[in-house]
């Protein structure tokens, strides 16, 4: 097909807080026009949307990809691939690789990697450790998308829990803070507590009592205070509980320098998965009570929470069934991120337009990307196309993933994602991927 010049009939625009039917032109790979009618230009290519809901694509600002060094649980091209089929035309991926990404040179790197590789669009993190103050004062919104840093027992070497140090990066860092937050000694405490109780056999539903409200509480004030104290940037990662709600403040982005974020798997799973799930939904921080994904959820509609993203961070299945102790932490989400979002617009409880603000509208402003994020003239075509009336059904063996399981197995979502253009070209359409490899690098060179 003419990739260059595409034509969008008889789409349902979702952008900016309205709903508006109309036509949109794609030319060279950027939204050229939009219009309640547009006639097709000659040897133009027609894409009928039917009714369907156009919005743009999803910009998720949290995934572990797993490359370099992990690549037998993911890489860029798979993970890519997956998140196209989602819906999610652009990623920013984080450090915890191996080696970590502390270096400058080591984000270049997975510039390179990514480079021809990658059917959404990237950018990465540099992430902080103890001893990496310098690379971190230097680097610029030219090099990453942000600073990552783990406040909490996540990722072992790269656990930033040095007082100082973390004073003079929320003092000097020159880009947007982001933060995993999780009180070490707490947690600690928690494991022995379990393991006198249980040995090494603990039951998976100890998760969320490990890592408790209290050590994710202790952890995301901290950080908190120290942002307002040094007027940082921070944006906290993956929040879980009611109690940390009171951190944050409704109002709308632009006005915040402390932002909040919530994932997918946080807003659709509870605490009473644990038994029939087990470790495909062990993940650091842990899925919470019921109760808490319901404050989540009221926080996300009063904007307490600004960003919605996946922490899409993949692990092979074996390593899924060990015990305890020794299933790692994390789950594979990009493919199915979106698909869980709509099934609270379908229950009446997330508007369309909510859902297209939180995770496309608010990423794109928060990390500064020019030009993408909305339905604009003008700007890049990382486009969406919804079918609200066509179910999904997910399974282990329709995933993308290279891990090659999902925990949404046997759920039949109420929606699909019909077709899927990053950068202007059909990158996903009718179930299946195309040849088009179109990410490029973002630009987050737009200071908010």
């Amino acid at each position: 097909m003419a990739e260059d010049s595409l034509l969008i009939t008889n789409a349902r625009f979702v952008n900016e807080g309205h709903i508006t039917e109309g036509n949109l032109r794609v030319r060279n790979g950027r939204i050229d026009a939009m219009a309640p009618s547009l006639a097709a230009a000659t040897g133009e290519t027609v894409l009928d949307a039917a009714g369907r809901y156009l919005v743009p694509g999803f910009i998720d600002d949290q995934v572990h990809f797993r490359e370099p060094g992990l690549t037998q649980k993911g890489d860029m091209a798979t993970e890519s691939a997956a998140a196209v089929a989602g819906g999610i035309t652009s990623f920013m991926e984080m450090p915890n690789v191996k080696p970590p990404t502390t270096h400058r040179a080591a984000v270049a790197d997975k510039y390179e990697r990514a480079a021809g590789r990658a059917r959404a669009n990237f950018a990465f993190y540099l992430g902080a450790t103890n001893d990496n103050l310098d690379e971190l004062r230097a680097v610029t919104p030219a090099e990453a998308c942000g600073i990552k840093v783990f406040m909490g027992a996540s990722t072992g070497n790269m656990l930033v829990d040095n007082p100082q140090v973390l004073e003079q990066l929320f003092a000097d860092a020159p880009l947007l803070i982001a933060a995993h937050c999780e009180h070490t000694p707490t947690i600690l405490a928690n494991e022995a507590t379990a393991r006198e109780r249980y040995g090494e056999d603990v039951p998976m539903s100890e998760h969320p009592l490990i890592r408790s409200e209290q050590a994710c509480f202790k952890s995301s004030a901290m950080a908190v205070d120290l942002a307002r104290r040094h007027d940082a940037r921070l944006h906290v990662l993956h929040l879980t509980t009611a109690r940390e709600m009171e951190l944050f403040r409704s109002g709308p982005l632009a006005a915040k320098r402390i932002t909040a974020e919530v994932c997918v798997h946080h807003l659709y799973f509870s605490a009473d998965d644990y038994e029939r799930l087990g470790a495909r939904i062990k993940c650091n921080p842990a899925v919470k009570t019921a109760a808490d994904r319901q404050s989540l959820l009221a926080a996300l509609r009063d904007d307490r929470i600004d960003v919605v993203a996946t922490d899409h961070a993949p692990h092979l299945a074996e390593e899924k069934a060990r015990s305890y102790f020794q299933a790692p932490a994390g789950l594979p989400l990009v493919q199915h991120a979106l698909l869980s979002l709509l099934e609270y617009h379908h229950d009446g409880v997330l508007p369309l337009e909510l859902i297209v603000r939180k995770a496309s509208h608010a990423p794109a402003e928060l990390f500064g990307i020019t030009d993408r994020g909305f339905l604009r003239e003008g700007y890049w075509a990382d486009l969406v196309l919804l079918d609200l009336d066509r179910p999904t059904l997910a399974t282990d063996a329709t995933a993308l993933y290279k891990c090659g399981w999902t925990p949404f197995d046997g759920v039949n979502f109420r929606s699909t994602i019909a077709a899927t253009l990053v950068n202007g070209q059909l990158a996903w359409q009718d179930g299946q991927l195309t040849g088009a490899i179109a990410g490029q690098r973002l630009d987050c060179n737009a200071a908010r």
